[in-house]
C-alpha cells in the first residue's frame, strides 16, 4: 500500500501564496503519475491538478489553471502545489494521489490518497 503524506496546509489571506508538499512511500516514485484533488465543506470532490508519467505532461482543473502549479522531486519523493493568488473559494481539504497508470485528459483516476491537509483562505 502507498502510504501519502500531505503537509504545509494553512491558513493565509486572499491574494497570498502557499506551497503543499506530499511525500510517497511508493517505489520506484519516479513511475507514479501524482496529483492533487480538493473537497470543500458540501462539495464533491475537485481534481485540482495532476502530473503523468512517464512523460511528465501536467494537467490543471479549470478554477485553479494559470495561478496553481504542480511539480514533483524524484530525489525527494515528493511532489508539491504551489498556489498563488488564492481565493476564499480555494477554501479546502486538499489530497495528495498517486497512480501507476498515466494520465490523460479522459482519465484522472488514482488508486492512492493521503489524508488530506486543511487550506483556509481568508478574506
Amino acid at each position: 500500500q502507498v502510504q501519502l503524506v500531505e503537509s504545509g496546509g494553512g491558513l493565509v489571506q486572499a491574494g497570498g501564496s502557499l506551497t503543499l508538499s506530499c511525500t510517497s512511500s511508493g517505489r520506484p516514485f519516479s513511475r507514479y503519475s501524482m496529483g492533487w484533488f480538493r473537497q470543500a465543506p458540501g462539495e464533491e470532490r475537485e481534481f485540482v491538478a495532476g502530473m503523468s508519467w512517464p512523460n511528465g505532461a501536467t494537467y490543471y482543473g479549470d478554477s485553479v489553471r494559470g495561478r496553481f502549479t504542480i511539480s514533483r522531486d524524484n530525489m525527494q519523493s515528493a511532489v508539491f502545489l504551489h498556489m498563488n493568488s488564492l481565493k476564499p473559494e480555494d477554501t479546502a481539504v486538499y489530497y495528495c494521489v498517486a497512480d501507476r497508470n498515466p494520465l490523460t485528459p479522459m482519465n484522472f483516476a488514482f488508486d492512492h490518497w493521503g489524508q488530506g491537509t486543511q487550506v483556509t483562505v481568508s478574506s
